[in-house]
């Protein structure tokens, strides 16, 4: 007769995380919660509300902040955490996720980057319980949420008619910041300096790290840019000890929503980028890939009249890789056009970048999306 299975030893008192709570709401270890925040009331008596799911894991660890649409048309992070949220790697998760899949309902709901009162959510914090409605906004959450956290990733997109290639922007002379940055695993780390009144600067004054990833274009999904997205946010929880090593069905996931990471020795880090701008006003055609390599003199694109009288080089000042565009053909002068990081390693951006395309021709060539 086999002896019995020995009992679990009793988990100690620090194991047992405490409940958490947000907004009034208590949510024990293990379970989650959606809390809906008020934020004011439209002038047809529709509540409006900042949304927050809240996953606690059963045993102590990190409390992430994960958050998207900042700016209210850029929806590629919505869909991201949407994907997060339902990953079965949650069932494991030690410490706390707050996700906020839509911070600027507003802009949200009517497409736009600002909220009603046309002012800048991402220029707004820490705001002011009495200011505008930005600034009430912005002070809701840094109250309520960003106060709570011990680091945070923010999903940004670029512009409307503006794509930018996967990147984390973040103060990467900050050891901390750069080590989850690198952890992220996409090719560029764009060294960024914190703009006033940021979410980011925000984070800062309390002593969080935060990314922030840039991908894809405004009021567009971008496959590429959500898997990729999808994958480093993992990838940063993994660092940061929240998740463990990936079951076979959690490794189905990643695999069938991700991007190959690239690893820490083949990431590039840019200190600084520049606009390319319109030489001239006509019709743009031609443009470089996003994540190409460039180097002095590189043609960019060509801009052309309608009557097709000049035809007008567009061509780099500068070594680096191009990380951002711009999506319409009609351009006037003066218009940005390329968006350039100064790498001072072009061949090992390139390896960067081709690690990070593998899987995506990979899946071309299959018949994939």
């Amino acid at each position: 007769m086999q002896n019995p299975a020995k009992p679990r030893p009793a988990a100690k008192a620090n194991d047992r995380p405490k409940p958490f709570e947000l907004g009034g709401v208590t949510i024990a270890p293990g379970k989650r919660a959606t809390i809906d925040l008020p934020i004011s009331v439209l002038f047809d008596h529709t509540p409006m509300t900042l949304t927050v799911q809240v996953v606690h894991g059963r045993r102590p660890g990190p409390v992430l902040l994960v958050c998207a649409a900042v700016h209210g048309d850029e929806i590629n992070g919505v869909e991201i955490i949407r994907r997060l949220l339902r990953f079965s790697g949650l069932g494991r998760l030690r410490g706390t996720l707050i996700a906020v899949p839509i911070v600027n309902t507003f802009g949200f709901i009517n497409q736009t980057r600002y909220l009603p009162d046309r002012r800048d959510l991402n220029r707004s914090f820490p705001g002011s319980s009495t200011g505008s409605l930005t600034s009430q906004l912005a002070h809701l959450f840094a109250t309520e949420i960003v106060a709570k956290c011990t680091h945070g990733i923010d999903l940004h997109t670029g512009a409307i008619h503006r794509s930018n290639f996967p990147q984390i922007r973040a103060v990467l002379t900050d050891p901390k910041v750069r080590e989850m940055a690198r952890a992220f695993g996409v090719p560029l780390l764009l060294n960024a300096k914190i703009r006033p009144g940021s979410l980011r600067g925000a984070a800062t004054e309390h002593g969080i790290p935060m990314l922030v990833y840039e991908a894809g274009e405004a009021l567009r999904y971008d496959g590429t840019s959500i898997r990729a997205g999808f994958r480093g946010v993992v990838n940063v929880m993994r660092f940061l000890d929240m998740l463990p090593a990936p079951r076979r069905q959690e490794r189905k996931e990643i695999a069938n929503e991700s991007h190959n990471t690239v690893p820490p020795k083949a990431q590039v880090i840019a200190q600084s980028s520049t606009w390319v701008r319109a030489p001239a006003g006509g019709l743009l055609r031609d443009p470089l890939r996003l994540g190409s390599m460039v180097q002095n003199g590189t043609r960019l694109g060509i801009i052309s009249d309608p009557l097709g009288n000049k035809e007008i080089p567009v061509v780099s000042r500068m070594d680096g890789m191009l990380i951002g565009k711009t999506n319409l053909p009609v351009v006037n002068q003066g218009d940005g056009l390329f968006n350039i990081a100064h790498v001072s390693d072009t061949d090992t951006a390139q390896e960067a970048v081709d690690i990070f395309r593998d899987d995506r021709e990979s899946e071309s060539t299959n018949g994939g999306e």
